[in-house]
């Protein structure tokens, strides 16, 4: 069979994905690259295996077709599973894995704001005892409406207490990367565990980015929806007029009006709003306001006109 995802992660052939997730995390946290700095090309290749073993267990069809043919058979891409369409683990091209896939993994469930990890219980250093966490860094992480709408990924620039070897305090610096996820929230959390400050007789705390929205000067969000305030003349709010929205992602969205826009009336665009972190794919509605522009004075000729073309309308 070659490789042995089960026996990597550490579960037996009918593990649950609750079994999963959980040797997932106890193993991930062990052999991240970041917390073995000796050792760090055995702990990167140790760290690739089990984020690869994850990702065949934990998807149905890449484990039908690994518990059926093996390494081999799922690599190649030959032998799709029981009563699959063709998708990216057949059609010839087989299951690749890269370190980049690894590192998407371990944000999945450490990078997030939903994150369940295992208290460290200072393995057998302590003699199993359980150590008191430091108090957890939370910082704002400031982000434009731009953002969170396509994503991205920031650098940021930390500062920690750590514990030298003789256990003195010294105050170490250190770049992490924080990605963003298209659609995430005010008030999301991102949490990096035990990037805080380590005290004397606790074991490290977390580090926690809450973020933040910086406002926009031509959209407004609420909730997954998007809200622009278009003011128009009444010229146009009777006769009809095509607007151009450029949206946050840099498109040009043209709209007509062809229907008479009455004051305070709202136009819904669907799924051109805010991307829904939890359903890829998926966006809220683009909602646009109109402010009617009524002219500040009127010549007797104008109002005449007016009388005459709306008192015909009217009959």
């Amino acid at each position: 069979m070659g490789v042995d995802y089960y026996n990597i992660l550490k579960v037996s052939r009918n593990a649950t994905e609750e079994d999963l997730k959980k040797s997932y995390k106890r193993l991930a946290m062990k052999w991240h690259p970041d917390k073995n700095a000796v050792n760090t090309k055995e702990a990167e290749a140790k760290f690739k295996q089990i984020s690869e073993a994850y990702d065949v267990l934990s998807d149905l069809e890449k484990r039908q077709i690994y518990d059926l043919y093996g390494e081999e058979g799922l690599k190649s891409g030959l032998y799709p599973p029981p009563n699959m369409k063709e998708r990216d683990v057949g059609g010839g091209r087989g299951f690749r894995f890269s370190p980049r896939d690894a590192e998407d993994i371990f944000e999945e469930f450490f990078g997030g704001f939903d994150i369940d990890r295992e208290k460290s219980t200072g393995g057998g250093r302590g003699g199993g005892l359980k150590l008191k966490k430091a108090e957890a860094m939370e910082s704002k992480l400031p982000c434009s409406l731009e953002e969170l709408y396509k994503g991205t990924r920031r650098k940021m620039k930390i500062s920690r207490i750590v514990l030298d070897d003789s256990g003195k305090p010294c105050t170490v610096e250190e770049i992490l990367s924080i990605h963003i996820k298209p659609g995430w929230k005010k008030g999301t959390k991102i949490t990096f565990p035990e990037k805080g400050n380590h005290e004397a007789d606790t074991s490290p705390g977390d580090l926690i980015f809450v973020v933040d929205e910086k406002p926009h000067r031509i959209f407004k969000r609420d909730g997954n929806d998007l809200i622009i305030n278009q003011r128009i003349s009444l010229l146009d709010a009777l006769t009809g007029k095509t607007l151009n929205i450029t949206t946050l992602d840099g498109r040009d969205l043209p709209l007509t009006l062809s229907d008479v826009i009455k004051p305070g009336q709202e136009v819904v665009i669907e799924n051109e709003g805010m991307p829904i972190s939890k359903e890829p794919g998926k966006n809220g509605n683009l909602r646009i306001k109109f402010d009617i522009k009524f002219p500040s004075r009127l010549t007797a000729d104008q109002k005449s006109d007016l009388r005459r073309v709306f008192g015909r309308s009217a009959q």
